[in-house]
């Protein structure tokens, strides 16, 4: 056997440790856009059975705009990597009410320009509704500060081309939190696997991301594709993000996409399918998003992701085991011996340490800027050049 093959395989055993079950943990709601995720049994994978661990402050930072929860998991990758939250604001009194229940220590600023003017703030956060995403983050970066940004973190290509234009000129850090493989412990712990051969050279990855409607909380924005950027753009990011990552590719291209609103036409200007295909120069991939998962379901979404490679697979359900085991985040490894569940509750995500240590050491160690800007061009591009699916069920 190769020396390569023994290193592999003691590096699988060293992560597999016990395979014990992952615990249940119930997500809190938020109900910042007037979202909520589900509240029956949800899954925290963000968290792990013990605390991440605490580090002194190294940078300060602030949250402009609070219209997602995904801000929460922003603050905590923040805060994680040693980041003070210091201060907020928002434009609507009822989300800033919600929001400082929770954060009481942030400071409530009277407008956007209090924040961006303060040179003692290093980093921005937000989750502002999305076609508004790229424009404040223009204006961190012009105003000496690196950005945070919740997916999708640009809606057009025209956007994306003055992104990446500002960026460049500023060498400020343009990021978007692709919360889906950076705070999701078992695709993180899968990215340790691949890198270090379990499943040899990865062929494709399959992305799966369904989506529960929750139609009575949503914002009026919600069902507006101007707003969003429409369900590729939006939901797709993930998977788009996952694709390059795990085949290791640097150049794509969209082979052929779909989209379609099957069965809401009462939103005329929302899409509840969407599909993709992706061609790069180290893999393929195919991304699947909907608004389809049933009230029965325990969670919001049975997000799946399969990492095909010439050794194996590994199969990551990110929110649910329909099997039985409780909580989110599990992985699943098949390889040329053996068929293995590993726990993955305790794993690290090291997104948001990287991210401050890049702020302080102008570095890309947390996602490089290329890979962040061309996971959100393949998504745009495959939403403009989507065929429309007219059947309806």
């Amino acid at each position: 056997m190769k020396d390569s093959e023994i290193d592999r395989r003691k590096f699988i055993a060293s992560l597999a440790g016990s395979g014990a079950v992952v615990s249940g943990l119930t997500e809190r709601a938020f109900s910042f856009q007037g979202v909520q995720p589900n509240s029956q049994s949800q899954s925290l994978s963000s968290r792990s059975k013990t605390e991440d661990r605490k580090v002194p402050p190294r940078i300060k930072f602030a949250v402009i705009g609070v219209n997602h929860y995904h801000i929460n998991s922003q603050i905590e990758a923040a805060q994680r990597g040693g980041g003070e939250f210091v201060w907020l604001y928002a434009k609507e009194p009822d989300l800033v009410a919600e929001f400082t229940k929770r954060y009481p220590q942030a400071k409530l600023a009277r407008s956007e320009d209090e924040i961006l003017e303060d040179s003692s703030i290093q980093l921005v956060l937000s989750s502002i509704i999305p076609d508004e995403r790229a424009p404040l983050g223009i204006r961190v970066m012009q105003h000496g500060k690196d950005y945070m940004s919740d997916k999708p973190g640009i809606t057009t290509l025209e956007q994306l081309a003055e992104v990446r234009r500002v960026q460049a000129q500023t060498k400020r850090i343009y990021s978007i939190m692709y919360s889906e493989r950076l705070e999701n412990r078992a695709t993180v712990k899968a990215g340790e696997l691949v890198k270090a051969g379990a499943i040899g050279g990865v062929v494709q990855t399959i992305g799966m991301g369904p989506h529960r409607m929750n139609t009575k909380t949503r914002p009026s924005w919600f069902f507006d594709k101007q707003r969003y950027g429409g369900i590729l753009c939006d939901l797709a990011s993930h998977q788009a993000d996952q694709f390059l990552f795990f085949t290791g590719s640097m150049q794509a291209d969209v082979v052929t996409s779909q989209v379609g609103n099957v069965h809401n036409r009462q939103y005329s200007n929302f899409e509840d399918f969407g599909d993709m295909v992706l061609r790069g120069n180290r893999g393929a991939g195919y991304i699947r998003v909907d608004w389809f998962t049933p009230d029965g379901l325990s969670t919001w979404g049975d997000g799946r992701l399969t990492i095909l490679g010439a050794d194996g697979f590994i199969e990551v359900r990110k929110n649910v085991d329909i099997a039985g085991r409780q909580g989110g985040s599990h992985l699943f490894l098949v390889d040329q011996k053996e068929t293995r569940y590993i726990d993955s509750a305790n794993q690290a995500l090291p997104y948001g340490e990287q991210l401050v240590s890049d702020i302080l050491n102008r570095t890309e160690t947390a996602m490089p800027q290329e890979h962040c800007f061309l996971a959100m061009e393949l998504v745009l591009k495959a939403q403009k050049q989507a065929q429309r699916l007219n059947f309806q069920v």
